[in-house]
């Protein structure tokens, strides 16, 4: 029996065949769900005449599009495990990955082909397949894609498939040091789509989501899109993301519901065509992959959205607790309560749970927690504990059962012997109305340990010296926390989920891109 996500177009085939599940939003194409089982069979009946076939690792180096997620399914209906890779990545780091994961066959992007050859030099790719360009699948040119899809049949061959089956390797953002292959089962995402039933305001079989925010990464693939596959829904695919692009789409495709990034939610915010834009469609609009500042929420709101925070990972496929839409700015700065089927505390160094307000580590456990780290036993034995994820977040929970994530513990600045969490800082510093983007560093001081240094992207038109927004916010949070001193940067550097890149900013000021060792 299939228990994998693969069998889910098959489920929804058989329930209700004529209706959507993916809208390509460059063509206007819609594939309903007979569509996507008959094409996902086709394409897993190819693969399997190429060879591939259970627990074999296939890659994808691909812009956002409809057929990326058939790739994802059709290897799920062979059992193959799928490993999607940040296109934004130099060829080193994605032959890492490729030599890592051992992936024998690459689905790439006309965008991304150069970079892939380069990059499977040298590793066990056998093969690799180009999936056409939104530009070309509006022209309607003839494709390596379709051509692998018409040589396969679309009778389904079903394959038995445990739902504790590997079903991706999804690398982590390799922030510091090398990125680690999360492994992620079929009943992970399983759980992850029953979590989504009731997170938030929930969603539902008649919601119509929009994927914007790349989906090589756990938020925009796991957050809305794979839940609302498992559902029956529809998700509509944007290439690539864009604030304008992203309201077009929900006006025209009756958008209801919405992932994106901070970074992302206030370039629509900031988008001139956000004040005409028709968006009566979208019942909410989830925050995640970083803090949203709160003055961003509050400005969305006036703007009709109305926006809850989510907080994941992707060891945890990723969905783990969601602060509520009418909680989203008197609880701001908090992550809200766990989804219905995980459980959080926050502990100490042996692993105890700590008293209300005290910062501790977050750990999690539920049915939607990865397995371990592929290829990697010690890493996993230190991630998994005594049935617990250790997320090394540091976190308060307070009485009400609200939980805060205070700060990377990596990230924790010891200035004189004072502990100092980044986030607080910067949340404070996002109130100043020169400030368009702010992240906190600690940077080595022979005097303090570290100092508190903030790297700061002012507004267009703004003027504010250094002097004037230390001062600013030594009025508003204690001096130890104020920062000692502030760089100005045109824009932030970001990974393409949005996350700044600390590292490039600790190396760019003190020579070294690792966190502050202690």
């Amino acid at each position: 029996m299939d228990n994998g996500i693969g069998n889910w177009p098959t489920l929804h085939r058989v329930r209700h065949p004529h209706r959507v599940a993916l809208i390509d939003a460059t063509t206007g194409a819609e594939y309903t769900f007979e569509q996507l089982d008959l094409r996902t069979n086709a394409l897993a009946d190819a693969l399997r005449s190429r060879g591939i076939g259970r627990g074999d690792r296939v890659a994808l180096l691909t812009l956002n599009s409809t057929h990326m997620l058939e790739v994802v399914l059709a290897v799920a209906k062979l059992g193959a495990v799928a490993v999607p890779i940040n296109w934004r990545l130099q060829a080193p780091e994605v032959q890492y990955i490729l030599n890592d994961s051992g992936a024998r066959l690459l689905f790439v992007s006309p965008q991304t082909a150069a970079l892939a050859r380069a990059a499977a030099e040298g590793t066990e790719v056998s093969g690799i397949v180009e999936i056409p360009s939104g530009e070309q699948r509006a022209a309607g040119e003839p494709s390596e894609y379709e051509a692998l899809i018409a040589e396969g049949s679309d009778e389904r061959v079903p394959v038995d498939v445990a739902a504790d089956d590997l079903s991706m390797l999804m690398y982590t953002s390799g922030t510091t040091g090398f990125p680690k292959g999360a492994m992620l089962t079929h009943a992970n995402h399983h759980w992850n789509g029953i979590n989504n039933l009731t997170a938030g305001d929930g969603v539902g079989p008649r919601d119509v989501n929009i994927a914007s925010a790349p989906l090589f990464h756990i938020g925009a693939l796991g957050v809305i899109t794979l839940p609302l596959l498992y559902i029956g829904g529809t998700t509509v695919v944007l290439e690539t993301f864009t604030p304008d692009a992203w309201l077009d789409a929900v006006a025209k495709h009756r958008v209801s519901v919405a992932f994106a990034v901070p970074a992302m939610w206030a370039a629509i915010d900031a988008s001139p065509a956000v004040e005409t834009a028709d968006l009566s469609s979208l019942r909410f609009g989830i925050s995640g992959g970083a803090p949203c500042p709160v003055v961003l929420i509050e400005s969305l709101t006036r703007h009709g959205v109305r926006l809850c925070e989510g907080f994941g990972l992707t060891e945890t496929s990723p969905n783990v607790c969601v602060l509520e839409v009418d909680e989203a700015v008197a609880y701001a700065g908090s992550v809200g309560k766990p989804v219905l089927h995980v459980e959080m505390k926050v502990a100490d160094g042996e692993g105890d749970e700590v008293p209300p307000g005290v910062i501790g580590e977050l750990l999690v456990r539920g049915p939607n927690v990865f397995v371990g780290y592929w290829n990697k036993p010690e890493a996993t034995a230190e991630a998994l504990q005594d049935g617990w994820f250790h997320t090394g977040d540091l976190a308060t929970c307070d009485e009400a059962g609200y939980y805060r994530i205070v700060d990377r513990k990596k990230d924790m600045i010891v200035t004189g012997g004072e502990n100092v969490y980044a986030s607080e800082v910067e949340q404070t510093m996002y109130r100043h109305p020169a400030v368009a983007e702010v992240a906190v560093i600690g940077l080595p001081d022979e005097k303090w340990g570290e100092s508190v240094t903030a790297v700061v992207a002012a507004k267009p038109g703004s003027e504010v010296s250094e002097a004037e927004l230390i001062a600013w916010t030594r009025e508003r949070i204690a001096h130890f926390k104020s920062p000692r001193a502030v760089h100005f940067v045109d824009v932030l550097p970001r990974t393409a989920t949005g996350k700044v890149l600390k590292r490039e900013l600790r190396l760019r000021w003190s020579g070294d891109e690792s966190a502050v060792r202690r």
